[in-house]
């Protein structure tokens, strides 16, 4: 197809150009969800961005190769490296085990993006299936002298690397200055991270394993750059995920890699979703909502391509809000998306989400 395909990229806060690194081929990588339980609905919209941009990359005659991770390990209840395993926290409620908690919910994130008629990605990647690599990441940052180890953990010294936080455009000195070091007292910097976390040992956990610092599990942030490295090589295009990755996660993931792996930039262009709101709060698993998840909508007589409708009104940066309407049904701002169960059968969401891709080049 002629013309020019322009992305927004918020590493560099502008639109640019799109130029795949490797001529004729696109690497995509998605943040995947921890499946400790149901995908709500704000989670769902932030992969039907990818799906369309995979489409809308397509459409423009580049070959993609799409990877999305599983976190089935190491993603903490405080994205500050405190608090319990999620998969862990899940397994002792539900008295089951954490394997048996991520394949179920796997399974039921990977139907729900069926009923939505999100394209398969190429290549799904689960952090468990991939500690050795996570490890040799890390022995890496080791041999370079980025890491260092306190009583609970190997850490990244984010001090060692003059580029952390630049696509957070994050203050460290400020955050030096407040002192906000929370559970960690021997990290050195409030902006560390853990690479391997050790297991307590007054309790064995159900997912640790062996390494070279000692009995463990990986930190949530190391898989992402290791899998990445598997699948797309040391370098690929476009990484895409949440907005609430901005501030922690997607800053280490770039700490990480580029030092590992001696390479600047890893990724070329990032980009990110917005939050969906409903009735002026964020839906979360931690807020609840009267419409949480896919089959609460089924349920209220609406069909899955209705909300991919409704998730495809809204500019995907955009925090997207929906409302009750009087006469039920949903409504979306700042774009009008008005859909009762009734007008829901009748609208075409497929045909929205190509006219989507042909209309607006510029992403």
């Amino acid at each position: 197809m002629s013309g020019e395909l322009v992305l927004y990229n918020t590493l560099t806060r502008t639109k640019e150009p799109f130029a795949p690194l490797e001529p004729g081929r696109v690497r995509i990588y998605s943040c995947g969800p921890t499946v400790y339980n149901r995908q709500h609905l704000g989670n769902l919209r932030t992969y039907l961005f990818p799906d369309l941009l995979n489409r809308t990359l397509r459409y423009f005659g580049y070959p993609v190769r799409h990877v999305i991770n599983i976190t089935d390990v190491g993603h903490l209840t405080s994205d500050a490296d405190s608090g319990d395993d999620k998969m862990e926290k899940a397994a002792r409620e539900t008295q089951t085990s954490a394997w048996e908690i991520a394949a179920k919910w796997t399974a039921v994130f990977r139907a729900d993006l069926a009923k939505l008629h999100f394209r398969e990605p190429d290549v799904w990647c689960k952090a468990t299936d991939h500690i050795p690599q996570q490890i040799e990441m890390i022995r890496a940052l080791e041999a370079k002298g980025f890491t260092y180890r306190t009583g609970d953990g190997i850490y990244f010294d984010t001090a060692k690397d003059p580029h952390y936080g630049e696509l957070a455009r994050l203050d460290l000195a400020a955050q030096a200055a407040s002192g906000r070091i929370e559970h960690a007292s021997e990290k050195r910097n409030p902006s560390d991270f853990a690479l391997w976390k050790l297991s307590p040992p007054s309790a064995q956990r159900q997912m640790e394993w062996d390494s070279p610092w000692g009995r463990g599990f990986p930190g949530w942030h190391i898989e992402c750059s290791a899998m990445s490295v598997e699948y797309l090589g040391k370098t690929f295009d476009i990484h895409t995920g949440g907005a609430d990755h901005i501030p922690v996660h997607h800053p280490n993931e770039i700490a990480q890699s580029e030092n590992a792996l001696g390479v600047r930039p890893w990724v070329r262009y990032w980009m990110h979703t917005g939050w969906l709101m409903f009735e002026g709060e964020k839906i979360s698993k931690s807020t609840g909502g009267s419409v949480l998840n896919l089959d609460e909508l089924i349920a209220k007589g609406f069909e899955p391509l209705a909300f991919r409708y409704f998730a495809l009104g809204g500019h995907y940066r955009q925090q997207l809000t929906g409302r009750r309407p009087p006469g039920g049904g949903w409504c979306a701002t700042p774009r009008s998306c008005a859909a009762t169960p009734a007008t829901a059968a009748r609208s075409r969401p497929r045909r929205c989400a190509r006219a989507s891709a042909k209309r607006s080049p510029t992403t």
